[in-house]
Protein backbone atom coordinates (compact mmCIF):
# COMPACT_ATOMS: atom_id res chain seq x y z
CA UNK A 1 0.00 0.00 0.00
CA UNK A 2 1.62 3.22 -0.92
CA UNK A 3 1.42 6.70 1.34
CA UNK A 4 -0.70 9.18 -0.29
CA UNK A 5 1.22 11.80 1.22
CA UNK A 6 4.60 10.99 -0.58
CA UNK A 7 2.79 12.20 -4.05
CA UNK A 8 2.02 15.63 -4.95
CA UNK A 9 -1.73 16.13 -5.23
CA UNK A 10 -1.84 17.65 -8.64
CA UNK A 11 0.53 15.17 -9.54
CA UNK A 12 -2.19 12.31 -8.51
CA UNK A 13 -4.78 14.46 -10.40
CA UNK A 14 -2.56 14.38 -13.53
CA UNK A 15 -2.18 11.09 -13.08
CA UNK A 16 -5.99 10.47 -12.26
CA UNK A 17 -7.25 12.50 -15.69
CA UNK A 18 -5.57 9.94 -17.74
CA UNK A 19 -6.85 7.06 -15.94
CA UNK A 20 -10.33 8.45 -15.83
CA UNK A 21 -9.81 9.14 -19.79
CA UNK A 22 -8.48 5.49 -20.28
CA UNK A 23 -11.62 4.09 -18.73
CA UNK A 24 -14.17 6.08 -20.35
CA UNK A 25 -12.76 5.89 -23.88
CA UNK A 26 -12.91 2.38 -23.11
CA UNK A 27 -16.08 1.74 -22.46
CA UNK A 28 -17.38 4.14 -25.45
CA UNK A 29 -15.47 2.00 -27.81
CA UNK A 30 -16.47 -1.04 -26.08
CA UNK A 31 -20.39 0.81 -26.57
CA UNK A 32 -20.06 -0.18 -30.60
CA UNK A 33 -19.36 3.45 -31.74
CA UNK A 34 -16.74 3.77 -34.49
CA UNK A 35 -17.07 7.33 -35.65
CA UNK A 36 -14.38 8.67 -33.46
CA UNK A 37 -15.51 12.35 -33.63
CA UNK A 38 -18.82 11.73 -32.17
CA UNK A 39 -16.55 9.06 -29.34
CA UNK A 40 -14.05 12.63 -28.56
CA UNK A 41 -17.12 14.69 -28.30
CA UNK A 42 -18.75 12.00 -25.90
CA UNK A 43 -15.85 11.81 -24.08
CA UNK A 44 -15.08 15.46 -23.46
CA UNK A 45 -18.97 15.72 -21.54
CA UNK A 46 -17.66 12.86 -19.21
CA UNK A 47 -13.93 14.71 -18.45
CA UNK A 48 -14.75 18.25 -18.47
CA UNK A 49 -14.58 19.47 -14.77
CA UNK A 50 -18.13 20.38 -14.14
CA UNK A 51 -19.26 16.75 -15.27
CA UNK A 52 -16.21 15.39 -12.85
CA UNK A 53 -17.63 17.80 -9.95
CA UNK A 54 -20.98 16.37 -10.27
CA UNK A 55 -20.13 12.72 -10.11
CA UNK A 56 -17.74 13.13 -7.29
CA UNK A 57 -21.14 13.22 -5.18
CA UNK A 58 -21.63 10.02 -5.95
CA UNK A 59 -18.87 8.82 -3.89
CA UNK A 60 -17.88 11.14 -1.38
CA UNK A 61 -19.76 9.42 1.31
CA UNK A 62 -18.29 6.26 0.55
CA UNK A 63 -14.64 7.38 0.34
CA UNK A 64 -12.34 5.61 3.36
CA UNK A 65 -9.98 7.51 5.14
CA UNK A 66 -7.33 7.83 3.10
CA UNK A 67 -9.25 8.56 -0.34
CA UNK A 68 -10.78 10.98 1.34
CA UNK A 69 -7.77 12.78 2.80
CA UNK A 70 -6.18 13.03 -1.21
CA UNK A 71 -9.54 13.90 -2.40
CA UNK A 72 -9.09 17.22 0.24
CA UNK A 73 -5.59 17.64 -0.38
CA UNK A 74 -6.10 17.85 -4.41
CA UNK A 75 -8.88 19.93 -3.68
CA UNK A 76 -7.16 22.60 -1.79
CA UNK A 77 -4.43 22.71 -3.52
CA UNK A 78 -3.24 25.49 -4.85
CA UNK A 79 -3.64 26.10 -8.80
CA UNK A 80 -2.86 29.25 -10.68
CA UNK A 81 -6.38 29.05 -13.04
CA UNK A 82 -9.02 27.07 -14.19
CA UNK A 83 -10.98 26.53 -17.44
CA UNK A 84 -13.45 28.97 -18.55
CA UNK A 85 -15.91 26.20 -18.95
CA UNK A 86 -15.70 25.43 -15.12
CA UNK A 87 -16.08 27.74 -11.75
CA UNK A 88 -13.27 27.54 -9.15
CA UNK A 89 -15.06 25.32 -7.10
CA UNK A 90 -15.68 23.06 -10.10
CA UNK A 91 -12.14 22.49 -11.23
CA UNK A 92 -11.01 22.04 -7.46
CA UNK A 93 -13.41 19.22 -6.49
CA UNK A 94 -12.79 17.78 -10.40
CA UNK A 95 -9.02 17.83 -9.47
CA UNK A 96 -9.84 16.41 -5.56
CA UNK A 97 -12.02 13.63 -7.72
CA UNK A 98 -8.98 13.07 -10.38
CA UNK A 99 -6.32 12.58 -7.17
CA UNK A 100 -8.44 9.90 -5.45
CA UNK A 101 -8.16 7.98 -8.83
CA UNK A 102 -4.58 8.73 -9.68
CA UNK A 103 -4.17 7.53 -6.12
CA UNK A 104 -6.05 4.28 -6.24
CA UNK A 105 -4.05 3.38 -9.91
CA UNK A 106 -0.62 3.94 -8.07
CA UNK A 107 -1.55 2.04 -5.15
CA UNK A 108 -2.97 -0.81 -7.60
CA UNK A 109 -6.18 -0.85 -6.12
CA UNK A 110 -7.74 -1.75 -9.33
CA UNK A 111 -10.96 -3.43 -7.87
CA UNK A 112 -11.77 -0.54 -5.53
CA UNK A 113 -10.60 2.20 -8.78
CA UNK A 114 -13.74 -0.13 -10.99
CA UNK A 115 -16.40 -0.11 -8.01
CA UNK A 116 -15.72 4.20 -7.81
CA UNK A 117 -15.66 4.23 -11.48
CA UNK A 118 -19.15 2.04 -11.92
CA UNK A 119 -20.26 4.36 -9.35
CA UNK A 120 -19.56 7.32 -11.11
CA UNK A 121 -20.62 6.63 -14.28
CA UNK A 122 -23.29 3.35 -14.41
CA UNK A 123 -24.30 4.55 -18.06
CA UNK A 124 -21.05 3.45 -19.17
CA UNK A 125 -21.30 -0.12 -17.73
Amino acid sequence: MNDSSKYGSLALAYLGDAVLETLIREQLVLSGISDTGKLTEMARGYVRAGAQSDRVEKILSILDEEEEAVYKRARNAKTESHPKSSTAQEYRRATGFEAVFGWLYLSKKMDRLHELFDLCYPELD
